[in-house]
């Protein structure tokens, strides 16, 4: 069945739009500030003293640990987010996740001991990748269509901005001459959540959210203020026919894995977010000093080379922003894998026969694998996934989904929600647990052999998303469903709502005239 699409004559993005997304991208800057500045900490000399990581015989678990426990953290946190948007609203729950933040990045600053970092580490991971998944599910339902992988890959560069700030930061203090100079860094990652709760009230509410709660008049107000007047009411009309549809679709998890097409896009998303992360991109930010000293680098030229990967990073994944929508999104990941793949098997050929030889050329060309992988991997990957991931689901189960719903009515508590996005998060988070827990180890034991661990698989999702994806690029939310064959799930519409569409369509025709 075909499906005859709108498109507006009128220019879709205004510059609200912009301003809006540039101020909720605080919350996308303080996961990649909390996410990244684990790696300068680990290469505090001040800190590993304090904590006895120089002279423990455990050192290298309590390192896998303090990683690992973060993404853990994340994996179990994302499951919560669902509970707060759907029952509160989009802006509440990026609120909450912004208050852990908070909370984590002063009780990590504070930590006497390396059980009382591991355990705010592990809240510092919960709250940090529940924000990752709500701003863009936030973002995704308020921007115009035409503009959507160009506004939610903002999404994306802050992330890098806060990654990139995070190592400069932990650079300079480096350079502090005190017991205690890892702490301002760490009490540092509090600043961007705070902006963001002071800015919250100035951000409109999603409209999909209020119309979902038959706020009718605040949506209308709300769309008003993103698009231009025929988009807006175009919109509105749109979302909610459709929310009539949704209402009366099943939304559990159970049904995400019973229906044949619901269970298509969990896989899409989860083989999404599996696919990009056998890249090894966090192995390689979260460890880069480490990297850096098996080719035989001091810290601070450790620190510098880190510092100069994650600021190219930043550079490209704002040039990403200009790219996401020039080429269908499967083509996109699919190319970026497989530029990765090719910039690590260099790695590994070089690590491996030049790790511990005096070959200057050898261990430059080794640093300048890392280099041009980061490029293929901010230009392609990095805001594209959530992009894809903010498309993939309908309104009724991109932000609501029951979770083990047997379990929690046995135990007696109210249920746990899981939207489409932290399906897609969770995945980054299990994926990250596996590589970060294992890498000291791996790297100690096994050496360039561990490039194989993501090469071999890396290669096979980037031949799977380029040629068999879904393209998701442009299409409406309320018309994915068509792609998935869940045609009987679009609004079909009828007399009367056509006669209100051009009753709609008249009044902006109208006020444009008036205010032109």
């Amino acid at each position: 069945m075909a499906i005859e699409r709108y498109t507006s004559g009128k220019r879709q993005f205004n510059w609200f739009n912009l301003f809006m997304v540039v101020c909720m991208s605080f919350g996308s800057m303080s996961y990649g500030y909390s996410a990244s500045i684990i790696a300068t900490t680990l290469s505090q000399p001040a800190f590993l003293t304090y904590m006895g990581l120089d002279t423990r015989g455990n050192a290298t678990s309590l390192i896998s640990t303090m990683n690992g426990l973060y993404q853990v953290g994340g994996f179990l946190g994302v499951f919560s987010v669902s509970f707060f948007t759907d029952k509160y609203g989009r802006k509440v729950a990026i609120a909450v996740c912004a208050a852990i933040c908070i909370f984590s990045a002063a009780l990590l600053a504070g930590s006497v001991n390396p059980a009382m970092f591991i355990v705010f580490r592990f809240t510092s991971g919960a709250g940090a990748f529940m924000i990752l998944s709500a701003v863009p599910i936030w973002m995704n339902e308020v921007v115009p269509p035409r503009d959507r992988g160009l506004l939610v890959d903002i999404h994306g560069a802050a992330l890098l901005f806060g990654y990139m700030i995070s190592i400069w930061i932990g650079y300079g203090f480096y350079h502090l001459e005190s017991p205690h100079a890892w702490r301002a860094p760490l009490a540092f990652q509090a600043l961007p959540p705070l902006i963001l709760l002071c800015l919250l009230p100035l951000m409109p509410e999603s409209p999909r959210f209020l119309l979902m709660k038959d706020r009718y008049e605040e949506a209308e107000k709300q769309l008003k203020r993103l698009h231009t007047p025929e988009e807006a009411a175009h919109e509105l009309q749109q979302i909610s026919n459709q929310m009539r549809v949704d209402r009366t679709l099943p939304s559990s998890y159970w049904i995400m894995l019973k229906k044949p097409s619901y269970r298509k896009r969990v896989l899409i998303a989860l083989g999404t977010t599996c696919g990009i992360q056998f890249s090894g991109i966090l192995v390689i930010n979260n460890y880069g000093p480490i990297l850096y000293a098996s080719l035989g680098y001091d810290v601070p030229k450790q620190l510098v080379l880190l510092g100069g990967w994650i600021t190219l990073a930043f550079g490209c994944g704002c040039l990403g922003v200009f790219i996401i929508d020039r080429m269908p999104r499967p083509k996109l990941i699919g190319l970026g894998i497989a530029g990765c793949m090719v910039c690590l098997i260099v790695e590994a050929a070089l690590v491996a026969n030049f790790a511990d030889s005096t070959n200057a050329p050898a261990l430059k060309a080794a640093v300048a694998a890392f280099y041009v992988y980061v490029v293929f991997y901010e230009m392609c990957l990095d805001g594209t996934q959530f992009a894809y991931l903010g498309e993939l689901f309908p309104t009724h189960l991109r932000a609501k989904g029951e979770l083990v719903s047997w379990l929690v009515r046995k135990k007696g508590f109210a249920d746990i929600f899981v939207t489409g996005m932290n399906i897609g998060v969770a995945g980054i988070c299990l994926m990250n647990i596996i590589w970060l827990q294992a890498a000291p180890t791996a790297f100690d034991n096994i050496g360039w052999k561990f490039y194989l661990c993501f090469i071999i698989p890396g290669s096979l999702a980037a031949v799977g998303i380029f040629l068999f994806f879904p393209d998701t690029w442009g299409v409406p939310l309320e018309e994915v469903a068509a792609i998935f064959g869940d045609v009987d799930e679009l609004y079909a519409g009828n007399e009367n709502d056509e006669i209100e569409m051009a009753k709609a369509k008249k009044s902006s025709a109208t006020h444009i005239e008036a205010v032109g």
